[in-house]
C-alpha cells in the first residue's frame, strides 16, 4: 500500500500540497482586486471609533480566514474570535482550536451564524466583556469583521432578529441611527442589543482582506469559499481538495460504506442541484438522491486510494491518484465521459458537496504548537 498505512496518513514531509505540479501549471494567481484596499482604509476608520469587534473566521480555517495586516489594531481592541461554521468544522479537533486561542489571550467562541440560540451565547459573552467600561460610556458601538464569505452577514441577520425581539421599535425602523460620533462624518447605523447603556452592533460589516502568505493559505480560503472560485479555478481546487483527503487518509473512513446495497436504485436526482443556488425546495426523495451521490463519491475515493499502490509522499505518484480519482469522480457523479468541460463539471459537483459538509466535517488549519 505504498506510503498507506493504518487508515491516517499524515502530509508527508518532502511535500508541500500548495507547491505541486497541478498550481505550478496553472498560472499567477490574482487573489483579490485593487478596491479591496481601499475597504480595508475604511475599516481601520471605523475600528477606531467602535469599542468591541467580534472578528469572524471560519471554523474550518481559524488561521488562515485571519487578515493579518490588522491583527496588531484587533488585539489592541476588546475582542472575540467568533468560529463561525462550527456545523462544517470537525469537533473533535475544535476544543483544541479553543485552548489555542485561549494560550494567546484571546477570547474565542465556536458558533453557528445561524442559529439564534448560538448567537445569543456570543452577544451575552459581549455584554459580558463590556461590563467593565459600561459604566463609564452611554453608548458602545461593536463591529464585526472578518474575510468575505465567513457568515458576517448571516451573524448580523440573527443579531438584528435577537434585537427585534428585545426592542421591538427596531423591527419597523430596520436598524437604528446611533448618530454622529468623533472622526466620523456620516451618521453610523446599528441594531440595539442592550439599554442603559446603549450598546449598538453596527449593520455593515467590515470585509477584510485575507492575508495569503503563500499559496497553500490562498487554496485553504479559496475551497472554504472567502475567494472566488473564478479566480483560483475550479479544478485547481478540487485537486487541492483530493490531496488533502489522501494525504490526511479520510476515505479509509469511509470503509463501512463499501459495499453498501445501491444497485436497483435510479438517481433521478439532476446532479445540477448539487451546486448552491438553486431555489428548487427539496423533498424527502430529493434528500435520498443526494446522499446516493454523496455514497458513491465516497466510495469511489475509498475504491481508489486503498487500491493505491504508491507513495502519499511522492508528488508524482499523489498526482496520478488524483487524475484517476477524477475519472472516477465522473462516473460517481453521472458527468458524460464525452462531455466538454468534464472535469470542471466534476470540481463544481465535487466542491459543492464538500461545501455542504457532505463529505464530513473538517478543519484544514494545523493547530499551533503551544509553547
Amino acid at each position: 500500500m505504498g506510503g498507506v498505512r493504518d487508515g491516517m496518513v499524515k502530509k508527508g514531509k518532502g511535500i508541500l500540497l500548495g507547491q505541486m505540479g497541478f498550481n505550478k501549471g496553472g498560472g499567477n494567481i490574482n487573489w483579490f482586486p485593487g478596491h479591496m484596499a481601499a475597504a480595508t482604509k475604511a475599516i481601520r476608520s471605523r475600528l477606531k471609533v467602535s469599542d468591541f469587534v467580534i472578528e469572524v473566521r471560519d471554523a474550518r480555517i481559524p488561521l488562515s480566514s485571519a487578515n493579518q495586516d490588522l491583527q496588531p489594531m484587533l488585539s489592541g481592541k476588546r475582542r472575540v474570535i467568533a468560529l463561525n461554521k462550527k456545523d462544517l468544522a470537525n469537533p473533535n479537533i475544535m476544543h483544541r482550536w479553543i485552548r489555542y486561542f485561549d494560550s494567546c489571550k484571546h477570547d474565542c467562541l465556536a458558533i453557528n451564524a445561524h442559529s439564534k440560540s448560538s448567537v445569543q451565547q456570543l452577544l451575552d459573552l459581549v455584554e459580558f466583556k463590556l461590563k467593565e467600561v459600561i459604566s463609564r460610556e452611554p453608548t458602545l458601538l461593536v463591529m464585526v469583521v472578518g474575510v468575505p464569505n465567513v457568515g458576517k452577514s448571516a451573524l448580523i441577520n440573527s443579531i438584528h432578529q435577537i434585537a427585534s425581539y428585545r426592542f421591538p421599535l427596531q423591527h419597523k425602523t430596520k436598524r437604528a441611527t446611533v448618530g454622529p460620533l468623533p472622526g466620523v462624518t456620516q451618521d453610523i447605523a446599528g441594531y440595539k442589543i442592550a439599554h442603559q447603556p446603549s450598546v449598538y452592533v453596527l449593520d455593515t460589516p467590515g470585509v477584510l482582506v485575507p492575508s495569503i502568505a503563500d499559496i497553500e493559505t490562498g487554496l485553504k480560503l479559496a475551497l472554504a469559499g472567502s475567494v472566488k472560485d473564478s479566480v483560483v479555478g475550479e479544478e485547481r481546487i478540487a485537486q487541492y481538495l483530493l490531496a488533502v483527503l489522501n494525504t490526511r487518509g479520510t476515505p479509509f473512513h469511509w470503509k463501512h460504506l463499501f459495499g453498501r446495497a445501491t444497485e436497483g436504485v435510479k438517481p433521478a436526482y439532476d446532479v445540477k442541484d448539487l451546486l448552491p443556488n438553486r431555489r428548487k425546495p427539496q423533498n424527502n426523495s430529493d434528500v435520498l438522491y443526494v446522499e446516493n451521490y454523496v455514497t458513491e463519491v465516497k466510495r469511489a475515493l475509498y475504491t481508489t486510494l486503498s487500491e493505491f499502490n504508491g507513495s502519499l509522499e511522492s508528488e508524482g505518484d499523489l498526482e496520478n491518484l488524483i487524475d484517476q480519482q477524477f475519472d472516477m469522480l465522473q462516473i460517481a457523479l453521472k458527468i458524460p465521459h464525452k462531455a466538454s468541460e468534464a472535469r470542471t463539471m466534476v470540481s463544481k459537483k465535487f466542491l459543492a458537496l464538500f461545501r455542504m459538509g457532505k463529505l464530513g466535517p473538517f478543519i484544514l488549519d494545523d493547530v499551533p504548537d503551544i509553547s
